[in-house]
């Protein structure tokens, strides 16, 4: 049983047929790991943010599908194949605008459709290989998006970022952190400043966490001082991840990116989006097309704090991203360089 996860957000245990994940809901006041077997308990994970981040969803649905597969009982792949198409859509319901869900799930379907020959316990040891694939790729993507994002990043800057694509958003490192983390290996002193990221307080619990952990220069703000900051010149880029990038480079991200790469075109200050390219969506020709979520009025109202913060019977309006267009992103940062629209 996998009791330490070694600065990784998740991990696939094969010998124990279960998804492994640090239960991102009870940070940071407590480092609390989740053992996953079922689909309903993967299905939830992913779903109430246990496990979040694009491509730490993808490689979590990827490994729900293993541990889904192993524990089938079928005795023939045409009961067994049944089985995984229902889980696959199953998982795929958990959470609508994070494209690298359905890009992970379709990997592992295409396992499926492309050995129509292999027996049962073949299949299920191929969709166990394709996770920990999936689970390895992750890493080394994020760490070269840090090297190529790290370019960005001269000695003595700052930096500001919005919600958290550090490390707990991947397997390590992260997307729009991943430069950070590169540059103060190469030994460039490097300060952050951290939207608190409303009304789920990611930046304040997850990104502040992890970049204090690890030893980095940081400064929490709340969501509505970031003009101020750049006002001041105190910020010299902005770093931020995504959720789904439209084949125009329209980008999806965290509720209030917009805002922040609206103040960051104002003020002059570059706006680099860092994602891996399964987070492209060719498919989708704008950002009118990506479909963004929306959440429970509660997490305005209610979470976070000891008493309702609103009255009773008032509306709330919570999407859970916003689609920030093409014109106002610098460039984007991938593992396979920088992409300059």
């Amino acid at each position: 049983m996998i009791t330490n996860l070694n600065g990784e957000t998740l991990r696939f245990d094969r010998d124990e047929n279960c998804l492994c994940i640090l239960d991102q809901t009870k940070l940071p006041c407590e480092e609390k790991l989740l053992y996953l077997t079922s689909p309903e308990e993967i299905f939830d994970a992913i779903k109430l943010l246990k496990v979040r981040g694009a491509p730490a969803i993808g490689v979590a649905a990827a490994a729900g599908v293993a541990v889904i597969a192993n524990n089938s009982k079928a005795s023939d792949r045409t009961g067994f194949d049944r089985e995984m198409e229902a889980a696959i859509k199953y998982l795929a319901s958990s959470r609508p605008t994070a494209v690298n869900l359905f890009w992970a799930l379709g990997r592992m379907k295409n396992i499926i459709d492309s050995n129509p020959s292999a027996g049962v316990e073949e299949i299920k040891k191929l969709l166990s290989d394709e996770a920990e694939r999936m689970h390895a790729q992750d890493i080394e993507i994020c760490r070269k998006i840090g090297e190529n994002g790290a370019q960005l990043i001269s000695d003595g800057d700052t930096v500001l970022t919005h919600c958290n694509a550090g490390r707990l958003a991947t397997v390590k490192y992260g997307t729009a952190l991943a430069p950070v983390y590169i540059a103060a290996e190469q030994g460039k002193s490097v300060k952050v400043f951290s939207d608190e990221t409303r009304p789920l307080l990611q930046g304040a619990r997850l990104t502040c966490w992890e970049l204090v952990s690890a030893g980095i220069d940081t400064t929490v703000i709340c969501d509505n001082m970031a003009a101020s900051v750049m006002a001041k010149g105190m910020i010299n880029a902005v770093f931020v991840g995504a959720d789904r990038i439209a084949a125009n480079y329209d980008t999806a991200n965290k509720i209030g990116t917009y805002s922040v790469a609206v103040l960051a075109k104002h003020f002059g200050v570059p706006f680099y989006v860092c994602a891996p390219e399964s987070t492209f969506d060719k498919s989708t020709p704008d950002g009118a097309g990506i479909p963004v979520e929306q959440r429970a009025g509660e997490e305005i109202t209610e979470m976070w704090y000891e008493k309702r913060m609103a009255p009773d019977g008032v509306k709330t309006y919570n999407p859970a991203f916003d689609v920030t267009p093409h014109e106002l992103i610098t460039a984007f940062v991938t593992e396979n360089g920088i992409i300059r629209p």
